[in-house]
């Protein structure tokens, strides 16, 4: 029985030709002989990748592939399915401890031969990659073999192990668990130092290491024993491989297992510890770990996985060491925690708290947080402060004495890791940590971004060590007449934005219909793109990394129109990848931007203008570029957005997700479509100064509450007694 062939998008096709999307599509209406759609839908065709490739050697692209997509390729053909990727992890380490005569000396070999020495090679790492020992390969896997092995060779092993990451390697979706961004990663890595002079600690220890990311950073920064373990076999693989591609000269040592029931280290004490645990796990072990010894400060209850965690860290520190683990908020609050949080307190264990903004990592509609650990010194003086960061503050406007401030760049600093400014993060972190570790004890609060606390006014029925509970901006603290001008000042805006609002509806003369209401003859949106009056293109979503897969590298320049902004009316604030510069629609002036997902309220089509040109079209929205000879953009956006149409062009029950095809437009002269055209602008407009209005009212209401409930205002024509 032959083997079934991959099946390839047409994105795949132009990055193995080396050509553009818009010259597949040609290819496509042009040459007949192209191969057909063997899956997919309608506007998602799949294609048989035998096929293409056939065809494209045909016509001599065949050799435009890059080793890398030459390695993809051979992943999908390889009927090993999804174990190939996690059964080739050692050798592509095996292939970069090779030079480029060996490699291609290798690559010659007949198929047998090539499996039984690439079987030889892996097995020599049996000491240094968890599971390299019960490695095998045959010859059906030469194909994928050379592939790789020319990879490594043209490429390097580190483009090699990026290829099998984006793979499956296994279903790793353990409760909670999830990758660590390189930018946080270094963030984790830097805290470890107090003393921006300091030595950098010499072995550091990941219990949860996942793909590696944490040591990886902390080797950059000087560390060099680096010591992990992971529950999951193809995750501490990769982490061995990816640490000794990049550190050759570290002391690398990872284990498979699970770290806090089978402690491959039990005997090691760490200069400092690095950790991003699973969260919310019930099935950490805590029947059979009642009595062990690491709880120091109490045993973690059931649902309390994270404290367990936290603990093992300690107890692998040395004296005085520091340990820095990502944790979701709520186990700086759950009830069940506090007498392990108090005991934390009590010691001196815990020494900072560090909110970070939802989409620093994933789960990215979270705010997760870190915690900064020192594991007491025996006879050492006592901790009485503990200081709280709140970085959230780094990513909005500061408003200590009820400055205005633009509501919608505090959305676009909440919206996603794209809006994150890193540097300005790190510094402010960093800045306050080691400030605070210099001198506990003389720290300046500063107010609405960190604070120290001290222990005993933290030791409450709650023991609740969320940032944001004790730096929160207080108006009491502001200065009364300087509160109240920024309040006069916000009231004026609220006025000119209401006066705006008022003008844009007078004067207007909508014109009565005749005794009916008037009708015309509609096409559907794919007519219309058959018969070139406009295209139709969707947005493609950023890359995704699960705790195996690296996430894209992203690009600063440019950012993705997300279904988010488009409902919002904010411009446009997600990531791009490298994914989506091959795979998406550059957005231009003219064209209407159409919602995937039905909203509530408002957020209907619009025309993309100046500020969206150049922007990527993102997840959850469709584009809808038009002929200027033939339709005008903004008669087709607001009977897009049209309420019966929307809901004829619906599907779903919870979720309702809108065909942009099945939406229809009257079929009008040009002249008459500006017409319409002039009246659904101004109804955007309008639509737009009533957000604004909204946000003022909000943003004055909510600084005028706080003074007047703080003291720091008082009500019209009252004075102090």
């Amino acid at each position: 029985m032959p083997k079934p062939s991959a099946q390839v998008t047409a994105a795949e096709i132009s990055r193995l030709a080396g050509v553009t999307r818009a010259t597949v599509s040609n290819w496509r209406r042009r040459h007949a002989d192209f191969p057909a759609p063997a899956g997919g839908t309608d506007t998602s065709p799949l294609y048989d990748l035998e096929a293409v490739r056939a065809w494209l050697d045909s016509r001599g692209h065949g050799t435009a592939a890059s080793p890398a997509e030459e390695l993809r390729a051979a992943l999908r053909l390889h009927s090993g399915g999804g174990s190939a990727p996690a059964r080739l992890l050692p050798l592509v380490l095996a292939g970069a401890q090779r030079d480029r005569e060996a490699l291609t000396a290798l690559g010659e070999l007949p198929d047998g031969e090539l499996a039984a020495r690439c079987h030889d090679a892996v097995a020599e790492l049996a000491d240094t990659v968890p599971g390299a020992e019960t490695v095998a390969y045959t010859p059906a896997d030469a194909p994928v073999l050379r592939a790789l092995l020319h990879c490594v060779r043209d490429e390097s092993g580190q483009a090699a192990l990026d290829v099998l990451a984006e793979r499956e390697l296994e279903d790793s979706a353990a409760s909670g668990a999830y990758q660590t961004p390189e930018q946080l990663a270094d963030l984790m890595a830097r805290l470890l130092t107090p003393r921006p002079d300091g030595p950098y600690p010499a072995r550091v220890l990941d219990p949860a290491c996942g793909s590696g990311t944490l040591l990886a950073a902390a080797a950059q920064h000087g560390a060099r024993g680096l010591f992990a373990q992971d529950v999951l076999p193809v995750q501490a693989q990769r982490t061995a491989v990816r640490l000794r591609l990049a550190q050759p000269e570290a002391d690398v040592t990872v284990r498979a297992g699970d770290t806090l029931r089978a402690d491959a280290f039990p005997d090691l004490t760490a200069d400092a510890v690095l950790c991003n645990p699973p969260y919310a796990d019930r099935d950490w072990g805590h029947d059979e770990l009642a009595y062990d010894a690491r709880w120091a400060y109490g045993v973690p209850p059931r649902a309390e996985s994270e404290l367990a965690w936290v603990q093992h860290a300690l107890a692998h520190l040395t004296p005085g060491a520091f340990a820095v683990m990502l944790l979701p908020p709520a186990a700086a609050s759950r009830a069940s925690g506090r007498r392990v949080r108090a005991e934390l307190l009590r010691s001196g264990a815990l020494r900072a708290v560090v909110s970070l903004p939802p989409g620093a990592a994933t789960p990215l509609h979270i705010g997760l947080h870190l915690w900064i650990l020192q594991r007491p010194q025996p006879g050492g003086s006592d901790l009485h402060r503990v200081v709280f960061i709140d970085a959230i503050g780094e990513q909005r406007p500061h408003n200590p004495q009820g400055q205005h401030g633009s509501a919608s760049s505090i959305t676009r600093s909440r919206g996603g890791r794209a809006s994150l400014d890193w540097a300005a993060l790190n510094t402010a972190v960093l800045d306050h940590w080691q400030t605070f570790a210099a001198d506990p004890a003389h720290f300046t609060d500063h107010p609405g971004t960190a604070c120290a606390v001290p222990v005993i006014e933290l030791l409450d029925d709650l023991v609740d060590i969320t940032p944001t509970r004790h730096v929160r901006v207080t108006a009491r603290s502001a200065d009364p007449l300087a509160v109240a001008k920024n309040a006069r000042d916000l009231e004026e805006r609220l006025k000119e934005s209401a006066l705006a609002l008022a003008a844009s509806c007078a004067g207007t003369a909508w014109v009565a219909a005749e005794e009916d209401a008037r009708s015309w003859r509609t096409a559907t949106v794919s007519d219309l793109a058959r018969g070139g009056a406009l295209t139709v293109h969707r947005g493609v979503p950023a890359g995704r990394g699960s705790q195996d897969t690296p996430l894209p590298r992203r690009h600063t320049g440019l950012s993705t129109l997300t279904g988010r902004d488009l409902a919002t009316g904010s411009r446009a604030s997600g990531d791009v990848d490298e994914q989506q510069l091959a795979d998406s629609t550059i957005i231009e002036a003219g064209d209407v931007l159409i919602p995937g997902i039905r909203a509530a309220q408002g957020g209907g089509a619009r025309v993309a203008d100046d500020e969206d040109a150049g922007c990527l079209l993102g997840l959850h929205v469709h584009l809808v570029r038009p002929d200027p000879d033939r339709l005008d953009p903004w008669f087709l956006a607001g009977f897009l957005s049209a309420e019966d149409n929307v809901n004829s062009a619906s599907t779903g029950s919870t979720s309702l997700h809108i065909d942009p095809r099945r939406l229809r437009v009257p079929l009008l002269p040009l002249d008459e479509q500006r017409r319409y055209g002039l009246a659904f602008r101004q109804l955007h407009r309008l639509r737009g100064l009533a957000r604004e209005v909204a946000e003022r009212t909000e943003e004055t209401t909510g600084l005028l509450t706080q003074s007047l409930t703080s003291g720091v205002l008082l009500p019209p024509e009252a004075a102090l007694g």
